[in-house]
């Protein structure tokens, strides 16, 4: 199979997964967009030298997270402006209020942290595989997400439904 039907048949498998998870992230459909394009980009050019390709949805998530953080970096300077528009909300009409309230919540926790939170309790990754996503320890996955969960905890307040213990 040529590289760009295996690409092709990634895209259609893994677009709109990867869209959600760089939405989860970033809290913003139009930001989640630009992560995903240039996360297949990035995918669609290593595609022709990369030794094997029977894992890349893997190595495609990896690039979405790197992407979305690099982001976070270069744009560090950029603070929050006060509108008269009220922040994106997901699209889904009809969604059960603790997941909107859980994804607005999940804005506030710091950018590393929230990617562990999202490839670990979204993407139901295991600690090894969010550490090789992140190029971390296993042990830095933990203590990310424990830190991320407080955070959440703190955010969402003790009335609010259980949350995971650990990572």
């Amino acid at each position: 199979m040529s590289w760009n039907a295996e690409f092709t048949e990634c895209f259609d498998r893994c677009a709109t997964t990867m869209r959600f998870t760089a939405y989860l992230m970033c809290g913003d459909w139009h930001e989640a967009e630009d992560v995903m394009q240039a996360a297949f980009l990035k995918l669609y050019l290593a595609g022709p030298k990369l030794a094997r390709r029977d894992g890349l949805e893997p190595y495609l998530r990896q690039i979405v997270v790197r992407t979305f953080l690099a982001e976070r970096r270069r744009v560090r300077w950029r603070r929050e402006r006060v509108t008269d528009t009220p922040p994106e909300l997901p699209e889904p009409a009809g969604m059960p209020e603790d997941k909107v309230v859980l994804w607005q919540a999940l804005a506030t926790v710091p950018p590393r942290q929230r990617a562990v939170l999202v490839l670990r309790y979204w993407n139901d990754l295991s600690v090894e595989e969010t550490a090789a996503a992140l190029r971390c320890s296993a042990g830095n996955v933990k203590s990310q997400g424990s830190r991320g969960l407080a955070v959440l905890r703190r955010t969402l307040g003790p009335d609010f439904g259980d949350l995971p213990v650990e990572v």
